[in-house]
Formats: C-alpha cells, structure tokens, sequence
C-alpha cells in the first residue's frame, strides 16, 4: 500500500472567547471541528499553532501548578450517561474521581462535597451507595453533572449533554444546568445537533463548517437574522418557537468537504445556493457586519 500524507487541519483560524457566566453555542454538521474544539479546551489536544489563554495567561505558559488548577476549573459533561460512568464503581467514587488525590480533603470532607453535589443535582444523598444501573437514564446524566461540580468549577464544557435522553426528559436536564448556572455563575461551552437545546442554554452562537467559523454573535441575533448563508440553511432545519415563525427549509446537497484537501476560497461555496464567482478563490475576511455580529462571506 501507498499513499500521500496530507496534513488535517481539524482547525483553521478558530478564535472564540467564553465570559464568566455565559453560554457559548457551538453548532455545526458532524466533521465542522466542534468536537476538536472540545478536546483542546480539554487538553486532550494541543494546538499546533495559535494559543488557549485562560484568565488572560497562555496554557502554553502554565505550571505543572497552573495546569492542575486549569484542570480543576474546567470540566466536562459527555453525551451519553450510560458509558461515561462506570458500571463497577459506586456513585460516590464516580462524582469524586475528579478530586485529586493531593486535594488536601480527607475522606469524611469528601464524602460530604459528594454529597453535596448530589443534592445540588437533585439526587438524595444516599444515591452515593448505589451503583449506575440503579439510576434511570435522566437520573444518571445528573451523576454525570454532579462530577463535574466536584471540583468548583468555573467553566464546563457540555457535549451533547440530552441527545441520548428520552425527549421527556431534557427539558428536565437543560432547567437544571440553566438553574446551576444561575446559582453558580458558570460558564458553559455546549456543542450540540440539538439546534433548540443550543439555542435554550446559550447567549452567544458560534457556527461551524469545515474546521473555520462561518459566524457569530448572541443567540437571538443569530437566529432572528442569519447571515452567512450556511448558518441561513442550518436553522432552517430547526423547529421554530412558533408554527408561525417557521422558515423555508433549505436543503444542501454534497456532503462536507474533506479536510485533507479543503476547496479553495470559501470552504462552503461548493454546496452553496448563493455563491459568487469570487467565493471560489478568495477566502472571505472575517469581519464585523453589525455590533457583536461577525461572519466571513463574501456576500458582505
């Protein structure tokens, strides 16, 4: 077998910025980056180029001390709560496993910060006895949550954190992480095909496609008005607030472009309904179109 290497760039040109308390919406087809995007805010990846600063100083820079507070504040909740907790461990020892073992917290301290959180999520302080099976579906995302709280979090990355829950049963979850985010001040990063569930948590948007941004800017502004015409055609797959305000749906053909060989200029413009000559050899300018809205079209 041969071939020819090619370099991925997951990501090209992303900058993004999450304020104290607030939702950033990440949104995109599956293979536009979100999911990278997640994972360096993880560091579970590194940046080959470009830099993640965090309360102003570069995560190139830290400390094994910076880092370890680093990983403290931030924390994540994942998409399906029946693999991401582990069916041999009981709930106490899951929602304590972010806790380091140099906290500094004896046992007794650490039992009751579990317990704590549990409460905080909604769950009895007994729940720390049992193990995952005993929980329904609903009751073992908010174990999930609870893990995530343990450390006292600043910022938690939420990765599709309904979409494998019964539809009765979201609602429930979203009202929760709105509530702690109220009571906590967090701030939340979610990624989601879910475009309601993005649109109820977050206050900014951020659209995706291809690795690169195609737009953002507060949430109702986003939806109310979509500028770039991929984010035009992603919402209008979404069901509206009300039957009145229903939009035309756009459908796209062609598939997204494959990131080892990304088409020139504008990386949607080959799937585009209203593409301009131009679109396919100059990459558009990321730029401001109205106050806190930007995107990178040519049509502007």
């Amino acid at each position: 077998m041969s071939g020819r290497r090619g370099w991925v760039k997951a990501l090209d040109g992303v900058s993004v910025q999450v304020a104290e308390g607030e939702t950033l919406g990440i949104v995109g087809e599956s293979g536009s980056g979100k999911t990278t995007l997640a994972r360096l805010l993880l560091l579970l990846e590194r940046p080959t180029a470009g830099s993640l600063l965090f309360d102003g100083k570069a995560i190139g820079d830290f400390e094994r001390d910076d880092l370890a507070r680093y990983r403290r504040a931030v924390q994540a909740v994942f998409q399906d709560p029946y693999s991401s907790l582990n069916p041999r461990m009981r709930v106490g020892d899951i929602v304590a496993e972010p806790l380091p073992s140099g906290s500094g917290l004896s046992r007794a301290e650490v039992s009751d910060r579990v317990r704590e959180v549990l409460q905080l999520v909604g769950l009895p302080r007994e729940g720390a006895a049992l193990y995952p099976h005993e929980f329904s579906g609903g009751q073992r995302q908010r174990i999930a949550i609870a893990r995530a709280l343990v450390t006292y979090p600043k910022f938690i990355i939420l990765d599709e954190p309904v979409s494998a829950l019964d539809v009765s049963i979201r609602a429930q979850i979203l009202n929760l992480l709105k509530h702690l985010q109220e009571e906590l001040g967090l701030a939340y990063v979610i990624i989601s095909h879910d475009l309601a569930a993005a649109r109820y948590l977050a206050t900014r948007l951020a659209v995706m496609y291809a690795g690169k941004l195609v737009e953002t800017g507060a949430c109702d502004g986003v939806y109310a008005e979509p500028l770039h015409p991929y984010t035009e055609a992603l919402l209008s797959a979404a069901l509206p607030l009300h039957p009145s305000a229903r939009r035309q749906r756009i459908i796209l053909s062609g598939e997204v472009p494959n990131p080892v060989t990304p088409p020139s200029g504008c990386r949607f413009h080959p799937r585009c309904p209203r593409a301009l000559p131009r679109c396919g050899s100059d990459e558009p300018e990321w730029r401001e179109i109205k106050p806190g809205r930007f995107t990178a079209c040519h049509l502007y």
